[in-house]
């Protein structure tokens, strides 16, 4: 799995972190029982604060897409191939869709242009 991130981006470090393992496990990059580096291997590459790396695999372990063993580390919990999403997960995800496709509305994109961005970008991430 190789992850970029803009540390000039107004978007925090730890969010774009957690994001990019998640297009990553979502591209086929990286599978369920995958280990990922540990915190502070990961702060080294960066060159950042290793409490950093620590609260994107908070918020993924929070989230269920890893989990966290002191011996093991962090290991990837599950993919696409882990059967149908956790209980909460879609009242979640609806609502940070709903906020995305109003922000996609006040910008002017008609119905047609996000249904079709959206089907070019899921089919991305088709492993």
């Amino acid at each position: 799995m190789n992850l970029s991130l803009d540390l000039d981006s107004e978007v925090p470090i730890y969010q774009q972190i957690r994001d990019r393992i998640v297009e990553a496990i979502a591209c086929g990059e990286a599978r369920e029982g995958d280990p990922l580096p540990s915190t502070r291997q990961l702060a080294a590459d960066f060159g950042i604060n290793f409490h950093t790396v620590n609260k994107a695999y908070d918020l993924l372990r929070h989230q269920g897409v890893i989990r966290i063993n002191r011996k093991s580390g962090a290991v990837i919990r599950r993919d696409a191939a882990s059967g149908p999403p956790e209980a909460g997960f879609t009242d979640d995800w609806e609502e940070r869709m709903r906020v995305l496709l109003a922000e996609a509305t006040v910008h002017g994109l008609d119905r047609d242009e996000v249904v079709r961005r959206c089907e070019t970008l899921l089919e991305g991430f088709r492993p």
